[in-house]
């Protein structure tokens, strides 16, 4: 579901200030209605779009493309970002825990993933949609995969 919730934000900011419904949505989306309704109330409730109702009701983003970021959004959609239970404040038991030899490195883990999700935001992920996609953006330079590999 976080995927799709990524996916009608990134239809909705397409849009711009326009109200969609579940049905908009689920026509430029290809998801049923249900599941366009259901993500819509999650969005909603998690303050990322405002619900607006009446006979020409529906919804609309809650701030600007570039100030919304995706990490928001997954965790809006599925709670806090975390790679395992230890690093998430969860009451779940590992049972590896007193003699795990990651302990303290998920941490580090978590924390670049939270950050990389933070500094990527709606605006960005409609940069490279398929009506914006060129054989440049497609094809890294030379040397660009070697040089992401190598890091």
């Amino acid at each position: 579901m976080t995927d799709y919730g990524v996916v009608i934000m990134c239809e909705m900011a397409r849009m711009g200030d326009s109200v969609l419904t579940a049905p908009d949505l689920s026509l430029r989306t290809g998801l049923t209605v249900p599941t366009a309704a259901k993500i819509l109330r999650l969005l909603a409730k998690g303050e990322l779009l405002t619900s607006i109702r009446g006979a020409h009701g529906g919804y609309r983003l809650d701030r600007k493309p570039g100030d919304i970021a995706v990490a928001e959004i997954i965790r809006t959609m599925e709670g806090p970002v975390a790679v395992t239970s230890c690093v998430d404040d969860s009451d779940e038991d590992c049972v590896a825990l007193t003699c795990c030899p990651m302990r303290g490195g998920w941490e580090k883990i978590n924390r670049a993933i939270n950050l990389a999700l933070e500094g990527v935001t709606l605006a960005d992920m409609l940069q490279d949609t398929p009506q914006n996609l060129t054989p440049e953006t497609v094809s890294p330079a030379p040397g660009e995969f070697e040089k992401v590999v190598a890091e």
